[in-house]
């Protein structure tokens, strides 16, 4: 798979979701790295960077999501996508968007939900009380579903009528667990895919700080006891 064109008639099938809150300086870097036939869906949670017109600038459709909150602006660009597909990837340069091309042939070969696990480039990459955060989820979503799954990851692929039917209702940072649980639920086919998981460009408004990783477990947790 070269494109994320439809081999059919060369539309886009896959629309990629990137929340937004002040990436300006990494929004360069991540747009063009969108694979070819790719649509970006720029999801705004309230920049006051010039995110936003910089994005729309780059060629982006930004869509506007006043509600705050990761999973409120996961969800308002799954709800504004139009292709069949849809990806979601943090905006902030920690992920290459076309790792999205990898996950999407997995999606090809019959499963339903794939999930890129990250293999960081580097011990600034990922903050040690990230990665222990998101080893106890994994450890409770397996526990959970019984699903073998090592990262509750930020880079995922599915297809957009089969997530809307999930009707997940987290609009914090326990949006990917409940994604996955309730797939789960589903008697979804969930898959891996390993990626690269970089150093972020600029400041970390979560999983940065240890208050921000606090909260987001909190958020998880309650997705995956709900």
């Amino acid at each position: 798979m070269s494109d994320a064109r439809s081999p059919a008639d060369n539309r886009c099938r896959v629309d990629v979701v990137l929340p937004c809150l002040d990436e300006a300086a990494a929004l360069p870097w991540v747009l063009e790295r969108l694979p070819d036939g790719a649509r970006a869906l720029v999801v705004d949670n309230g920049s006051a960077d010039g995110s936003p017109a910089l994005a729309a600038e780059l060629g982006a459709t930004v869509v506007p999501c006043a509600v705050q909150g990761y999973g409120a602006a996961c969800h308002a660009g799954l709800e504004a996508a139009t292709a069949d597909v849809v990806a979601v990837c943090d905006c902030d340069g920690s992920l290459d968007p076309r790792d999205v091309l990898a996950l999407l042939a997995v999606l090809d070969r019959g499963a339903d939900l794939v999930i890129g696990r990250r293999r960081p480039t580097g011990r600034e990459a990922w903050s040690w009380s990230s990665r222990v955060a998101n080893r106890e989820l994994a450890r409770r979503i397996r526990r959970r579903t019984g699903l073998r799954i090592d990262d509750v990851g930020p880079l995922r692929v599915a297809r957009r009528e089969a997530l809307l039917s999930l009707g997940l209702t987290d609009r914090r940072s326990g949006y990917p667990a409940e994604t996955v649980v309730r797939a789960a639920d589903a008697g979804w086919r969930i898959e891996q895919v390993d990626v690269a998981y970089g150093p972020r460009i600029g400041r970390s408004k979560v999983t940065g700080t240890l208050r921000g990783t606090v909260q987001a477990v909190r958020d998880m947790s309650a997705a995956i006891t709900a």
